[in-house]
Order: C-alpha cells, then structure tokens, then sequence
C-alpha cells in the first residue's frame, strides 16, 4: 500500500474545507472562502500563513514578479483554493509550479465552487 504524503495534516486541512463548504456551499468568491479557512484554521490551532509569497529565480537572477500561494499549511502544505466549475489542468500546472519553487512535497487544490467540495493532491 503507498504511503499518503502528509496525510494527518491533509486531512485536517480538507476537514476544515469540508467544514466551510457545509456551512457556505458554493457560488461565493474565493476571498469568502478563504476568509472562512482562515477562521478555522485559528479556532483549530492549525498554522498556516494566508498569500504566502515566493520568489522565482531564473538563471541566478531574482525575476521582478513574485507567486503568491493562497496558503502554506503546517509550514508543509500549500493550500490553493478555488471557486469553479471544476478543477483544470492549470490550477494543477500553477500548483506544481508553486512546489518547484517552494521545495515543498504536497499540493492541495480545493474547490468550493461544486455542488460537493472537489479536491486535488499534487506530489512531487
């Protein structure tokens, strides 16, 4: 059996998801949602840091313009929600490109905008 990367803290985390989406359902902008986690995640005691921003360097050079993740979870996990109609391969492509930078394991893509909370782990 293959071990879940993380997987106390990633369940933690889509609990508090699951939590806010009960409560919420879909149909509100990502803010809301990420203002509802952020309750949660302070009622929980989960660290997490909320627009967590990285640097890219490209061939030694520092670019001008930076990514911000939605969250950095357990100082381990980013978080990256979103609202939509389903999660597409580039949400997938922007959270492996905040792992490359962020030398972090774990990806989680939420999405509250379906009638059912949707989630995605990316692992590198």
């Amino acid at each position: 059996m293959e071990k879940i990367v993380l997987k106390e803290e990633s369940y933690a985390i889509i609990g508090k998801c699951i939590e806010v989406h009960n409560n919420l359902g879909p149909g509100f902008l990502e803010i809301v949602y990420k203002d509802a986690l952020e309750y949660e995640f302070r009622k929980a005691n989960i660290p997490f840091e909320r627009e967590k921003m990285y640097e890219v360097i490209y061939k030694g050079t520092i670019l001008p313009h930076k990514f911000y993740a939605d969250f950095m979870v357990y100082d381990k996990i980013i978080l990256e929600i979103k609202g939509v109609s389903a999660i597409s391969d580039e949400f997938t492509a922007q959270a492996m490109n905040y792992l490359k930078i962020s030398c972090k394991q774990l990806a989680l893509i939420v999405n509250f905008g379906e009638l059912r909370l949707n989630y995605k782990r990316i692992v590198m």
